[in-house]
């Protein structure tokens, strides 16, 4: 386990890095085709793939995103499969039976594909949270590999909510219709709402894979303006460095 846990408000937050790597030749593409506008040097992005497990006073467990999932997942025609999220899960102490709660960011196959192994739900005793907005669009192998095993496992929601004691979920659209970031007190994992620290320096500067690009970047703006103000801590998902204080 690579990354130490924070704890705030008596609440543990502890990385997990589910896997490094560039982007497969599928989708690879030149980081500033990537992130018009940045600047940024012809040289291969790293991704770090991180997921968030939450752990309150009262022992409860809350996953915020599953990663890249195994050898035969959605993601493994570009990401670094397979994912190291059950052995980052038993490093922090935690069986996956014991997760009450499964936080989805959004349904793109390098954020959710662990939410399924051997073609089971991997977490057996949890309820997966998605926006509808999200269900609704999900189409090609998230689908049917992902959202059709763990449907009798899904709460779909719509808009911000408060999906366990003291975690909550805020509704950011733009990178997909149902984009949403998991908050527990300053905390705020923010899934793919920012990607690169090119768009921490300029929340405008886009990224070719959002769905929807100029609600990306708007929501983008007024979300980390919003944090910047509270002084908030970013866990991010693609970050070298999951934490980061605003």
């Amino acid at each position: 386990m690579p990354h130490r846990p924070i704890t705030v408000s008596g609440v543990e937050v502890t990385p997990l890095c589910d896997a490094v790597g560039p982007m497969g030749p599928a989708i690879r593409r030149p980081p500033a085709e990537l992130f018009p506008g940045s600047g940024l040097p012809d040289e291969p992005w790293i991704l770090h793939f991180h997921c968030y497990l939450i752990r309150d006073a009262a022992d409860r467990l809350t996953l915020v995103d599953t990663g890249i999932g195994g050898t035969d997942s959605p993601a493994s025609s570009w990401a670094p499969v397979p994912g190291t999220l059950a052995g980052e899960l038993a490093a922090a102490g935690a069986d996956p039976a014991e997760i009450g709660t499964v936080v989805l960011t959004h349904l793109h196959s390098d954020h959710a594909s662990g939410a399924v192994a051997d073609g089971r739900p991997m977490f057996v005793n949890a309820r997966y949270v998605v926006q509808r907005a999200d269900l609704d669009a999900a189409r090609g192998p998230v689908l049917d590999d992902v959202v059709t095993v763990i449907k009798a496992q899904l709460q779909v929601i719509e808009g911000d909510a408060e999906v366990a004691p003291g975690v909550h979920v805020h509704h950011t659209p733009g990178h997909t219709p149902g984009h949403q970031i998991a908050r527990v007190g300053e905390v705020a994992m923010t899934g793919d709402l920012i990607l690169h620290p090119a768009q921490l320096a300029d929340p405008a500067v886009p990224y070719a894979y959002d769905d929807d690009v100029e609600t990306a970047t708007r929501t983008r703006t007024e979300v980390l303006a919003a944090l910047r103000a509270e002084r908030a801590i970013l866990a991010t998902a693609h970050f070298s460095e999951p934490f980061l204080r605003l």
